[in-house]
């Protein structure tokens, strides 16, 4: 089935397919909303598992990991095909985490209008990993930004001239305070899941949260109760889309 709706802002019509759930006995209400529920708000398997029980739905919290790690990807995906063109402002920073004892790093890139465009957990803050980090965005983009903004790490100034030497780059650590205030919900995920297992476990996380997370996330302080409504309402509506839930009968 082909869905299509418009988005407000720097995007047009876009359209894509929902995922195929042949084979689950769960209608896709129940399967998206546990999804939903599990990337959206700092909850484990066994809550979403007992929120669902308080809505008459019986479902293990094994079947509920299972539908993340299968279809939170896929929502992430859909979700992110549907935005606006990213700004041609480009924040770019960088964390670090502990996984079985050794740091790791997520680097991570937002817009002005704090989007995220991607993140991707690394081993290293040298050169190299900064260089990877630019050409993975300037594939998964499919845009150059007009000016790139960063904290002093030279790592990133090095890359910049290797990767994107025509784009401006501003490097200042009191300018990149939008790509250091997006770390805030992973940091929060990740205390409420006791840390990442693996780098593997990190990357996939991350990579499907980043972008259904963002996705419910508007800048509510710049609306009023009303408007932030109807945003909600627009966004709740494309989430129906691109999981299929919407023009579906309701199976009790």
């Amino acid at each position: 089935m082909i869905l299509e709706l418009t988005v407000p802002g720097r995007g047009s019509f876009v359209s894509s397919a929902s995922p195929s759930y042949q084979g689950h006995r769960y209608p896709v209400e129940v399967i998206s909303h546990c999804v939903w529920l599990y990337f959206r708000f700092p909850l484990s398997f066994r809550e979403v598992e007992e929120l669902m029980l308080e809505r008459g739905v019986l479902v293990s919290y094994e079947t509920i990991r299972r539908w993340c790690a299968k279809f939170g990807q896929a929502y992430a995906d859909g979700l992110r095909r549907r935005r606006p063109r990213p700004g041609d402002k480009w924040h770019l920073d960088e964390v670090f985490i502990k996984i079985n004892g050794d740091q790791k790093y997520p680097w991570r890139a937002v817009d002005q209008d704090g989007t995220v465009l991607d993140i991707l957990v690394q081993n290293r803050r040298d050169t190299a990993a900064a260089r990877r980090f630019f050409r993975r965005l300037l594939k998964t983009t499919r845009t150059v930004p007009r000016v790139i903004i960063t904290d002093r790490l030279r790592s990133y100034g090095a890359a910049h001239r290797q990767v994107m030497p025509s784009v401006e780059h501003r490097s200042h650590k009191g300018l990149n305070n939008r790509a250091e205030n997006s770390h805030q919900p992973t940091r929060q995920r990740e205390r409420a899941m006791k840390g990442f297992r693996s780098v593997g476990a990190a990357q996939r996380f991350l990579s499907a949260f980043s972008g259904i997370s963002t996705h419910f996330r508007p800048r509510r302080h710049l609306m009023t109760a009303s408007g932030h409504r109807a945003e909600m309402t627009i966004r709740f509506a494309i989430w129906d889309q691109i999981t299929g839930a919407a023009g579906r009968p309701t199976t009790a």
